[in-house]
């Protein structure tokens, strides 16, 4: 029984390799003519930047603005196979996704380079005659885990945003009340407060410098962002700026708002601590469950390691308890 389930294991994976390896090997030449022409492209880029260095009338903060600007727009692709990938809608999200952690990659080299990674280790198993569920597992781990280091970059960094707020109001409101005008204002929340609100606000202010209007700009930023509470700020400053009235006096009251649903996000997070743990728990138990029942009686165990049939059974019951995790963070995910 096991030499039967050892030999068809092995025709599957001869049968993978011949479909798959020709796939992966033009995937691998595609990903090497793309940073090929990357670089090419960023010839431009780096004598933009040279230049920029030798200007000593630049201040820090402006240059690293500039740099910035630089920096972004570089990221665009114009042709090729990254603007292919650019037009897909997931690529836009991702690119959004990238811009709130503030990663320095467009999404289009992410994805090939992935992509890439994920080829490159399944040949590698491959060769390395490793079981076929090592091989798949592998190539699974460098395509998703790239991207969920990402997701909890962003998270992080937009609830340090949304912290910052209240008290980045409360200046702007004070810099406006001493006679600053809002672009001022917004030039001294970037010199004053640390990324990631400092950043945001100071690619503002360089927009609004280089021609661009101060609504775009602001508009852009809420884009950019896409916290309800930036949109609020941006819709009042727009309506201020229509209409006129006292911005100073908006920005306390906005201020105020945000600093209540601050301590309500707080309560709501104490009072979803137990589901939120008991989901971390059920996804922890199987996989503690199963190294000490490798431990403990390791002849029973081993059949799920050394059978395909028991090997597919670890990937499906893996996949099940990702999903179980991501039902149970959508259930007490409460939105404030």
């Amino acid at each position: 029984m096991l030499d039967y389930a050892a030999l068809a294991a092995g025709d599957l994976m001869e049968q993978v390799g011949i479909y798959a390896l020709p796939l992966i090997g033009s995937t691998m030449l595609a990903y090497a003519i793309f940073n090929l022409v990357g670089d090419l492209r960023k010839k431009d880029t780096r004598k933009i930047t040279d230049r920029l260095k030798d200007r000593g009338s630049l201040g820090g903060s402006q240059e690293r603005m500039v740099k910035e600007s630089i920096r972004r727009q570089s990221n665009k692709p114009n042709s090729g196979i990254g603007a292919l990938i650019t037009n897909l809608q997931f690529a836009s999200k991702l690119q959004r996704m990238l811009d709130q952690a503030n990663v320095q990659w467009s999404a289009a080299a992410l994805l090939v380079n992935i992509v890439g990674l994920s080829a490159l280790a399944f040949i590698a198993c491959y060769f390395l005659e490793l079981p076929l569920w090592v091989s798949i597992t592998a190539a699974v781990a460098l395509l998703i885990l790239p991207l969920v280091a990402i997701s909890v970059k962003r998270n992080m960094r937009m609830n340090k945003f949304m912290y910052q707020l209240p008290d980045v109001f409360e200046l702007m409101s004070q810099a406006l009340r001493a006679g600053h005008s809002l672009p001022n204002a917004i030039l001294l929340i970037s010199e004053q407060v640390p990324d990631p609100v400092g950043t945001e606000f100071g690619r503002v202010f360089h927009e609004q410098n280089l021609g661009i209007k101060m609504d775009d700009a602001l508009k852009g930023m809420a884009d950019r962002v896409g916290l309800m509470d930036v949109k609020f700020f941006v819709t009042a400053v727009l309506i201020q700026r229509a209409t006129g009235g006292d911005l100073a006096e908006v920005l306390d009251n906005i201020s105020g708002v945000i600093r209540g649903r601050i301590k309500l996000f707080g309560t709501v997070r104490a009072l979803t601590a137990e589901g939120r743990l008991s989901g971390w728990v059920l996804l922890a138990l199987p996989i503690i469950v199963f190294v000490l029942e490798l431990v403990v009686n390791p002849e029973y165990a081993q059949v799920l390691l050394d059978e395909p049939l028991g090997q597919y059974m670890l990937i499906g019951a893996g996949v099940a308890q990702l999903l179980g995790l991501i039902m149970i963070k959508k259930i007490v995910n409460i939105k404030v």
